[in-house]
């Protein structure tokens, strides 16, 4: 016969959560459970990561987020046998309620990030229980790639882009993936302040639009109605209007498309576009000047307020940390094509730099700098896009740049054509239908100020200040010409 369950009540399965009651309970976060709380009463939601028996105890490991503490069950005063039992049998990443005394413990446990106290466990329910079968395993997902290409006896499992992409809920659970998601976060929270310190007003564009914002077939078409429109490839234009409208100084943070059938490490069909545009007083390194600031700031930003995520990335996938110099490096773009002829590199003064020639020149660059952050000014003006404002003392070049981050390019932008008819003249020289672009011609046929601005890709500037290999770890539900799901 069996011993009598002591612990009937203090465990076991509650009922699917319907708000049936409000239950008045204050719950810890693991994080903040260290030596200064021990000995107190505490209780915690989190998941199962993992659990082992071992005779009449029980190991679990409790995880939230990106933060775990160990619990302890073992067959005593208030803890039946029959409780333990139970604990061993949940499945792994079930969510559970747990009540249990906060311990020192004498040695570091080496699984947890909580390494000097563990949770003597009182009371164990599980408010949501995950399928026995997992597609892929926590610890699989979290194992550091050196573990696989340096350490030849362990255990080499390697979960592979697709089944993480397949199965991206549990991927995201890793603790490598909640920092990286909580440090891109970090970026646009840095960004809205920063423009928003500098008197910049954040506005909201439309992204079904009339006719293609960058012209070219790099667009997707929609049918709206009994007419066609088109995914907006940026906020461009809206942007150059609100400036017109007066609003001086702008930033919009949304979704931005292109139907660019690239599977490259650096290429998304949808992404999040970081946009400003400035109205300037007399030229335009004004703007230039307070972008490479604002770049700046984040990168300190990042540096001070994500060092944990930071610290938590690199434990998976090192790299070398970012660095940059203070005033940002600025070269002209006849420069860097002389930098790349003195390596050996054959190119035409006007000719667009290719994706080898922008990371050889990131190389170079950091080789001779010792920074990863630059910025290259005076672009060819056969290379950038209609509305671009020529350059005045050589119509080959523009007022035009680009921003780099270890060889790759996060941001273009230009001082903008601002009068109508040097606009209609300069698209049409590109071939682009007036009648589509009519809208936008019209708003700056009654005054417009000289304005700059430019894009920034969210998921690039997160891939390469971390030293990421590729920019679907950094989207969090990436789209790319083979993906549309999940």
């Amino acid at each position: 016969m069996d011993d009598p369950d002591v612990s009937t009540g203090h465990y076991g399965e509650l009922p699917l959560n319907q708000s049936q009651v409000k239950i008045l309970r204050k719950y810890s976060n693991i994080k903040d459970l260290n030596k200064m709380v021990k000995d107190t009463l505490v209780w915690v939601r989190g998941r199962l990561h993992t659990c082992r028996g071992k005779g009449k105890q029980c190991f679990i490991l409790i995880r939230q987020q990106a933060y775990s503490i160990q619990g302890v069950l073992a067959v005593g005063e208030g803890v039946s046998k029959q409780m333990v039992k139970f604990t061993t049998g949940v499945t792994r990443e079930s969510i559970i309620d747990v009540q249990g005394y906060v311990r020192a413990t004498e040695r570091k446990i080496e699984s947890s990030t909580q390494t000097d106290v563990e949770l003597h466990i009182t009371d164990f329910f599980v408010v949501n229980k995950a399928e026995p079968r997992l597609p892929l395993q926590i610890d699989d997902a979290a194992r550091p790639v050196t573990t696989v290409d340096e350490d030849k006896e362990a255990l080499s499992i390697v979960v592979n882009q697709d089944t993480r992409l397949d199965n991206r809920v549990l991927d995201l659970r890793t603790p490598t993936n909640q920092a990286i998601f909580r440090l891109q976060a970090g970026i646009c929270k840095l960004f809205r302040e920063a423009l928003d310190e500098r008197g910049f007003v954040e506005i909201h564009t439309p992204k079904i639009i009339s006719a293609a914002s960058e012209g070219g077939a790099n667009v997707f078409e929609v049918s709206y109605f009994k007419q066609k429109a088109y995914l907006a490839q940026s906020p461009q234009f809206y942007k150059q209007m609100a400036i017109a409208a007066d609003f001086d100084k702008v930033y919009t943070i949304g979704a931005v498309f292109r139907a660019e059938d690239s599977n490259t490490h650096r290429h998304l069909t949808e992404f999040v576009g970081l946009d400003l545009e400035m109205a300037f007083k007399h030229h335009y390194h004004e703007v230039l000047d307070e972008i490479g600031a604002l770049f700046i700031g984040i990168f300190r930003g990042l540096q001070d307020l994500y060092k944990d995520e930071i610290a938590s990335i690199y434990c998976q996938f090192p790299a070398e940390p970012f660095e940059f110099c203070d005033p940002p490096l600025r070269l002209e773009y006849r420069e860097a094509v002389e930098i790349l002829r003195d390596a050996g590199e054959e190119m035409n003064d006007e000719d667009d730099l290719s994706t080898p020639q922008e990371k050889l020149l990131g190389r170079l660059i950091k080789s001779k700098y010792g920074t990863d952050f630059y910025i290259l000014d005076k672009f060819p003006l056969a290379v950038r896009p209609f509305y671009t404002m020529p350059d005045p003392s050589n119509q080959k070049w523009s007022n035009s740049y680009d921003i780099f981050m270890r060889g790759e390019e996060i941001m273009s932008g230009a001082q903008r054509i601002h009068d109508s008819p040097m606009l209609i003249e300069r698209a049409r020289h590109h071939s682009v239908d007036l009648e589509k672009v009519k809208g936008y011609i019209d708003a700056f046929r009654y005054g417009c100020p000289p304005h700059a601005g430019g894009g920034i890709g969210l998921e690039r500037v997160a891939m390469l200040f971390l030293g990421l290999d590729n920019i679907r770890k950094t989207s969090m539900f990436p789209r790319d010409p083979k993906r549309l799901t999940p």
